[in-house]
């Protein structure tokens, strides 16, 4: 594999390793080299066995040209969200109704990377089924897949992971010993009794993660103690199980054992930890596992046990603090969980927490913590998405199912998960719930559904949920519900090409927010479309007064997202009035904002609008650059530029031009060479593009003002479809 690294940063999303590897010098070479033989290698082995880490290791050696990445599939508890998680890790966005299957496919089709799927084993029919498919119809990729089992799929390499050798178990628990004693104050030395040492690596079959519980321990207890105390365990239970497999029975035996010295608060919180999926944050830890034996002040102290004896980890991101559970250390909490008989009220809690996560984050989300509301909610997706599983499952909790997919609509349409969001919507509103509270959920479940339904331009589907939300308002008297299935109605209308329509709805549901108090990120991009509908209709000026007021109105409150969306008619208005300086500037603001929200439709929105301003700077062939590299953007979006003849305008206006002053090749050979670039790029490309365009040539077929009419009533792209909505 070839390393093209870009600005000396290899593409991928491996972590950095937080502590020292340990050993694995023969097997790091032997799968390096099955690597290389082989398109798909399966790394097995027993749980805690070190799979995962060699595997990581193994893959940060290699360079292909597209980068590494990894999937963590051990959160994963549903098969359909295998293709989603890929997704999610390779840092897609696909605003269309296409499978994520189809995503992948079309992404992976020219790339040249390793993909490493860690954690097959539950999920092994999914796994072998998305493998088969994407290796036959992309030659450029190698997978790397980590599992207690193989997954069966033609020619799969097979790498089973035997435990660490007697010498390299002696120095791992050496090691993470003298890590311990800076971090938690161990004073005992491992070395000073070699022999208890190796005995006590040996009775642990050399097996990784049982070497971590260990050393753990010795904080507190010498290797001679921790032996004796392993042997009486293994003496009570190694006899149980003789189905398993002797590692499994000794790995089992080895977090049984460290789960019985723990102090009973400190089981309490192992088992009840069981419930989270991916990692989590202390203030969610407090609330779903207090009470019933542990008080929410001690929960930071039993916690900090936890970590100091590797029941748990620690790690930073974007979001802050996390701590994750190691998928063997959880099973087993989550079977003493149950046999609690606890287990669903600490469900309850979890979802209880979650729920009234979102419904603070859809809050935020119209405030100045915008960034940090979507960093948030990313990282907490994985038990988001167990919360809805649960709601969604349980026959009693319909309404807050409803209310949870309804409630994250800001992360469906604003953080690039379209498709996701429609799956848990269609679920969502497939429920019959009786009763005021979930009558009033399925209504936003169905206005935002529609919304979804819009941005990916499936028409039907909109339409179909805007008439049945427009028809439970009128029941329930719900003017919220009504105004903003008035709102989508007029989105649908805008894109449709109706202007006299859409311009109508759009007033009518302003009006109706006004009268109902409603402000927010929807309230104001209703607005932002209501501008596109009068300067489609040859009003700029009014246009540029309804931009202008959106804006003030979101930098009074913070907001970056909906903004994003006034700048670029704003944008669209300086390019028609003659200022492309201007322009350049508005569109830079919000490229720079889409794109930090991953959202791939104000994105491709903007590098079409650069492109026709690339034209008035005098730089054809970067304006033709522009545009190829929109075209590569927009079938992650949707039918370009929403097959609608207002937005097409600016678009031929631009390639006119271009052609005009390039030549058709050389125009032709500049959109291949934007066709190349990833979103990464393109987004940085346009970002860089020094100078100030200081004059705007004429278009082809008249003077600058003799068509300004025309070019003034058909913007490059409307914010409508993907910032088009917000929500309430």
């Amino acid at each position: 594999m070839r390393d093209h690294r870009r600005d000396g940063i290899p593409p991928g999303n491996l972590p950095l390793e937080l502590d020292t590897f340990v050993g694995r010098a023969t097997e790091l070479a032997e799968l390096a080299r099955t690597l290389d033989c082989g398109r798909l290698v399966t790394v097995t082995g027993a749980g805690g066995v070190g799979k995962s880490r060699l595997a990581a290791r193994a893959a940060s050696r290699c360079a292909p040209r597209d980068g590494v990445w990894r999937v963590e599939l051990a959160p994963v508890r549903d098969e359909e969200f295998v293709d989603y998680a890929v997704v999610e890790a390779l840092n897609l966005t696909d605003h269309t109704a296409r499978l994520p299957r189809e995503t992948l496919l079309a992404h992976l089709a020219e790339r040249e990377l390793l993909l490493v799927l860690d954690g097959v084993e539950h999920l092994v029919d999914a796994c072998a089924a998305l493998v088969t498919d994407l290796l036959g119809r992309a030659p450029g990729l190698r997978v790397l897949a980590v599992g207690r089992r193989p997954m069966g799929v033609a020619g799969e390499r097979q790498f089973p992971l035997a435990p660490l050798s007697p010498e390299e178990a002696v120095e791992l628990l050496t090691v993470r010993a003298g890590q311990r004693r800076l971090s938690y104050g161990y004073d005992a030395d491992p070395d000073e009794d070699h022999g208890e040492v190796r005995e006590l690596c040996l009775r642990l079959d050399g097996i990784p993660l049982a070497i971590e519980l260990a050393a753990g321990r010795l904080g507190a207890l010498s290797p001679g103690q921790v032996l004796q105390r392993l042997d009486d365990r293994f003496r009570l239970l190694t006899g149980g199980d003789r189905c398993a497999l002797p590692r499994h029975r000794t790995l089992r035996t080895a977090i049984g054992w460290s789960h019985e010295l723990c102090t009973p608060e400190e089981r309490l919180l192992w088992a009840r930890l069981s419930v989270f999926a991916g990692p989590f944050d202390l203030e969610a830890v407090e609330y779903v596992c207090s009470g019933g034996g542990l008080a929410a002040d001690d929960v930071l102290d039993v916690l900090s046990a936890l970590l100091a004896q590797s029941v748990l980890t620690r790690e930073e991101t974007p979001a802050g603090v996390r701590y994750r559970m190691l998928d063997t250390v959880r099973a087993y909490g989550a079977a003493w969980l149950e046999s609690t008989g606890d287990a669903a009220r600490l469900r309850r809690r979890h979802r209880d927490w979650y729920v009234g996560l979102a419904t603070w984050c859809e809050l935020e989300w119209f405030s100045p913590r915008q960034h940090e509301v979507a960093a948030r909610v990313e990282a907490e997706l994985p038990n988001l998405r167990i919360a809805l599983e649960h709601c969604l499952t349980e026959p009693d909790e319909a309404h807050l199912g409803q209310y949870l997919a309804g409630a994250l609509w800001f992360h469906w349409v604003g953080c690039g998960r379209l498709s996701e969001g429609r799956r848990w919507l269609e679920r969502a509103v497939r429920l019959d719930v009786e009763g005021t509270a979930g009558g009033q959920s399925r209504l936003k479940a169905l206005w935002v559904l529609a919304y979804v339904a819009i941005l990916q331009g499936d028409t039907v589907p909109a339409l179909a949920a805007l008439q049945e939300c427009r028809q439970g308002a009128e029941r329930s008297a719900n003017p919220t519900a009504a105004a903003y299935a008035e709102h989508r109605t007029g989105c649908l209308a805008l894109i449709m090409d109706d202007m006299p329509r859409a311009e109508r709805l759009l007033r009518s549901a302003l009006r109706r927010y006004r009268e109902i108090g409603e402000l927010n990120s929807n309230v104001l991009m209703g607005q932002v479309e209501l501008a596109m509908t009068r300067a489609f209709q040859g009003d700029m000026p009014d246009a540029v007064r309804l931009c202008e007021d959106v804006r003030q109105v979101c930098e009074d409150h913070g907001e970056r997202w909906t903004r994003g969306y006034a700048l670029y008619v704003l944008a669209y208005a300086a390019w028609s009035d003659g200022e492309p300086g201007r322009a350049r500037e508005l569109l830079a603001e919000c490229l720079a904002s889409a794109h930090r929200f991953r959202d791939q439709l104000g994105s491709v929105l903007a590098v079409e609008l650069l492109a026709l301003v690339a034209v008035a700077d005098g730089d054809a062939a970067e304006a033709a650059v522009l545009q190829g590299a929109a075209g590569r953007m927009w079938p992650s979006v949707g039918l370009r530029l929403f097959g609608s003849a207002h937005y097409n305008v600016p678009h031929e206006l631009c390639e006119a031009a271009a052609r005009e002053q390039l030549g058709d090749e050389r125009y032709e050979e500049c959109v291949r060479h934007g066709a190349r670039l990833g979103r990464r790029e393109a987004v940085s490309r346009a970002l860089r593009r020094p100078g100030v365009p200081a004059s705007l040539p004429a278009p082809r077929g008249g003077g600058r003002r003799a068509t300004a009419g025309a070019r003034t009533a058909k913007p490059a792209a409307s914010p409508t479809r993907k910032g088009g909505e917000t929500a309430g």
